[in-house]
């Protein structure tokens, strides 16, 4: 039985196995994405701290995007859906950050959510092809592939940094402050 929080997070197991640890963790970090983000207008999700153009509109557009990176194209070898296959990312790196402005708070968190809806099979299917340990189909250039281990705690620490921005942005821009 999953214990929820008082903002509705699933909380990570205190005591069970290295996968249940693994995605309890990377679940109560989507959870609190997801609190952070919740309940704002577009200007909210266009709202900036300090130097930084980082928004949580972007946020929503980047981890949708990283969620499907290491999940579809690195571990299962897909070609990338055609929201990121359009982009020329040459001439903007930071797409995914910069056109999320364009997009409605309801765009943003429908294209978040599918992703990590589909996150979620994907694991799931690859952890029933040979578990932690199961190779990427896709490495890097210099030969060195991750697996499904490297994976699920590369996506933790994504959301627990990006998690921190959405503190400090959120906090700006209604006063709403926590975990």
């Amino acid at each position: 039985m999953t214990t929820l929080d008082e903002q509705g997070r699933p909380e990570p197991p205190v005591a069970s196995d290295e996968l249940s640890t693994l995605v309890g963790y990377l679940e109560f970090h989507r959870a609190t994405l997801t609190w952070k983000c919740a309940g704002l207008d577009a200007a909210g999700l266009r709202a900036t701290v300090g130097a930084s153009s980082m928004t949580l509109g972007g946020m929503l557009k980047h981890l949708a995007y990283v969620e499907d990176h290491w999940f579809s194209h690195s571990l299962h070898g897909n070609e990338w859906q055609p929201i990121w296959n359009a982009v020329d990312w040459k001439a903007d790196p930071d797409w995914d950050w910069h056109s999320a402005a364009e997009d409605s708070p309801e765009e943003l968190h429908r294209l978040w959510q599918d992703f990590v809806s589909r996150s979620r099979v994907l694991l799931d299917e690859a952890l029933a092809d040979g578990g932690l340990d199961r190779p990427a189909r896709r490495g890097w250039s210099d030969g060195r592939v991750p697996n499904v281990r490297w994976i699920l705690v590369h996506m933790i620490e994504e959301y627990a940094r990006h998690n921190g921005h959405a503190d400090l942005i959120r906090e700006s821009v209604d006063g709403s402050t926590g975990e």
